[in-house]
């Protein structure tokens, strides 16, 4: 009876596919195994009984053997071992079938061609080995977002498969098909680093459809097509190609381009200025300049440079003795005159 049933598994194995062939093998061996202990198996064991063969056959099977029925002649016990081989050759090509059928999924989803399931995450348009990899560690350094980084068909699979919260899907980036594979439209933010300013407008137009109110954020080459994607999406922000950093920055913290465009910017609300501090000043830690420096001129102090070199944002104990070159945010230069008017 082994035999037959390996023979059988053989035959089936070229005829079958997929998961028909552990049920046919198992349907097979439950109505021969059935068939036989009737046969073999006196009545009044009641074993072959419609209503308990079918327990006796599922435990056996399964090799747990409960002991609750159990055949009482020696056929019956032969019928019994053939059942266990029938069981463990069932559950091997069952479990072998659900290995291989994860191991598709998995397969599927390094190949970017899976549906995502996510929402409130990061769609990330485009790739760049080394550049999108910084992106990334940036995006998902505080463990905020999931990041579904979108790439084109050059791209084989999953270039970060080692990071759990980077998930890819790959296809051309101005098509609905990846725009849904993403999930844009439960998306909180979408990323563009396209080829060309051109792809960067076409895919900006793919995401704007299916999600009109998402966070926008575009590296672009020349700062003069900002108005072009605006046409696209009103509240879209633009970053320089060159400044990778910002993208991420923006991503997370939306509206901070603004902030850096407005200081780096003449004519600007807020531009950054320096001065050093002279002799006689009478405030001497950081924090009683920030204060004094915001009741007096409504300025911001950013960073203190001093024999420690440049210190951003240091404490506010930080003492500032004379010398010193202090940076601050203002409408205006604070001059000396000015300054030693308001000590």
């Amino acid at each position: 009876m082994p035999f037959l049933i390996l023979r059988l598994s053989r035959f089936l194995r070229v005829r079958l596919h997929g998961w028909r062939l552990p049920l046919a093998v198992a349907l097979f061996v439950f109505l021969s195994s059935w068939l036989a202990m009737a046969l073999v198996e006196p009545a009044s064991s009641g074993i072959a009984a419609p209503g308990t063969y079918w327990w006796y056959f599922l435990v056996t099977s399964a090799t747990v053997g409960y002991g609750d029925v159990f055949p009482a002649s020696t056929g019956g016990r032969i019928v019994g071992l053939y059942v266990i081989v029938g069981g463990i050759v069932t559950l091997t090509l069952l479990f072998t079938q659900l290995a291989g059928a994860l191991q598709s999924i998995r397969g599927r989803r390094l190949r970017g061609v899976v549906p995502l399931d996510l929402s409130d995450h990061v769609v990330l348009l485009g790739y760049w080995p080394g550049r999108t990899e910084r992106i990334v560690a940036e995006l998902t350094a505080e463990g905020r977002f999931q990041v579904a980084l979108c790439a084109w068909d050059d791209v084989p699979e999953n270039p970060m498969p080692d990071q759990p919260a980077v998930h890819f899907v790959r296809g051309d980036l101005t098509r609905e098909d990846v725009m849904t594979r993403a999930c844009v439209q439960h998306a909180r933010t979408a990323v563009i680093d396209g080829r060309d300013d051109n792809e960067t407008l076409a895919i900006a137009v793919a995401i704007d459809h299916a999600n009109p109110d998402i966070h926008l954020v575009a590296a672009v080459r020349d700062l003069g097509r900002r108005e072009n994607l605006r046409y696209v999406n009103a509240g879209v922000q633009a970053v320089q190609w060159h400044m990778p950093f910002l993208l991420s920055e923006e991503a997370t913290d939306p509206g901070i381009t603004q902030i850096y465009n407005d200081l780096m910017s003449s004519g600007g609300h807020g531009n950054t200025y320096s001065m050093r501090v002279p002799a006689g000043f009478p405030h001497r830690s950081f924090g009683d300049c920030q204060t004094w420096f915001g009741r007096t001129f409504g300025a911001t102090l950013l960073a203190v440079r001093g024999g420690d070199g440049l210190v951003v944002s240091p404490p506010w104990e930080t003492p500032v003795p004379e010398g010193t070159t202090l940076y601050y945010v203002a409408s205006e230069r604070i001059d000396a005159a000015r300054l030693a008017a308001r000590r």
